[in-house]
């Protein structure tokens, strides 16, 4: 909230609750003691109020100067007490003297031991919102903190996403390449649409589950390309609703592991990929034949990046469990969209 907002705020606040005192100090037809009362002295409580709450709270308890700041506020009690006397003695008549017709007087002592207690009552009053205006502060900062490190960090993670996969995918091609294959076109070609997915759909912080199964099929098409043989691939998607949304990018490294670790040739145990959405939540699920001579370094780059975003971006909405067996290795994520 800015500056004059939060003044103007304040200022209707305190205007509406000295209005109220006054209305129900003068329903006994003594308006003009209410005004005296109310507003003269509720002014002078607000004036407490305000010199702690800007003042002296700033000053002394952002320092930790703890003693100057009981002092400040003790002096500024007695200090207010002896102003409202002063003001009383003014309109003694109406402040320095109680009971049906006024003939009880009002001691000195007796006066100012009230008034520290309303002083008293303002500054804790004012150091109460003083706290609570602060914690507030510091929580929505905080917020914003962790908000920028989440930021940061999905963005972290995106960015060993992409290079990881591009080494990957030019690799494949240059192998076609090498080899003077026909399907070289095609598969530039393909990865041509997987990057332009990349670049354009990424960036934004959900797409539709539609697009990133196409995404996960041009994957697929640009990898079959590459072996000599026929490769087996069974991808089974079904469901209600293929507009709900998801976190770009969250799939493709169960597909990719399959693949890279997998086995792709055997006609018996396929790589077999499943997409079921019901009812809001997605089903996916990977399975593949383990391959005892595809071994990668990196091999974990994938799974750990893509444990860590779900981790940012659906915290207690996923269930992800892997299943390594000796020959078979199977991935499923449930997944609240």
């Amino acid at each position: 909230m800015n500056k004059p907002r939060t003044v103007f705020l304040h200022a209707i606040i305190w205007l509406s609750i000295l209005l109220l005192f006054v209305g129900i100090g003068s329903r006994g037809g003594k308006l003009e003691e209410a005004v005296v009362i109310f507003v003269y002295f509720g002014l002078l409580n607000i004036a407490i109020f305000y010199i702690n709450y800007l003042y002296i709270l700033p000053k002394y308890l952002n320092s930790r100067r703890y003693l100057g700041c009981a002092l400040s506020i003790i002096f500024l009690i007695l200090f207010s007490g002896l102003i409202k006397y002063t003001l009383a003695s003014f309109f003694s008549s109406v402040v320095l003297k109680r009971g049906p017709q006024h003939q009880i007087v009002i001691t000195f002592w007796e006066y100012y031991l009230g008034t520290v207690f309303t002083g008293t009552f303002f500054v804790f009053l004012s150091t109460a919102a003083k706290f609570a205006v602060d914690w507030f502060v510091n929580e929505k900062v905080r917020k914003n903190l962790e908000n920028e490190k989440l930021i940061a960090e999905l963005a972290f993670l995106k960015s060993q996403i992409n290079p990881h996969f591009l080494f990957n995918s030019l690799n494949n091609i240059y192998s076609l390449a090498y080899q003077h294959s026909e399907k070289t076109p095609e598969a530039i070609l393909k990865l041509s649409e997987i990057m332009r997915y990349m670049l354009q759909e990424s960036n934004e912080v959900k797409v539709e589950l539609s697009k990133e199964i196409r995404y996960l099929e041009n994957y697929i098409e640009l990898q079959k390309l590459r072996f000599k043989a026929d490769s087996y691939v069974s991808m089974d998607i079904k469901g209600d609703d293929m507009q709900q949304s998801i976190a770009p990018l969250i799939l493709i490294a169960f597909v990719e592991n399959a693949f890279k670790h997998g086995v792709a040739s055997d006609p018996e145990n396929p790589i077999a990929i499943t997409i079921d959405v019901m009812k809001g939540r997605l089903f996916f699920s990977v399975k593949n034949k383990k391959s005892a001579q595809n071994k990668d370094e990196a091999s974990g780059i994938g799974l750990n990046n893509v444990k860590r975003r779900l981790d940012l971006l659906f915290p207690g909405k996923y269930e992800l469990e892997i299943n390594e067996g000796r020959e078979i290795y199977h991935c499923t994520l449930v997944l609240d969209l």
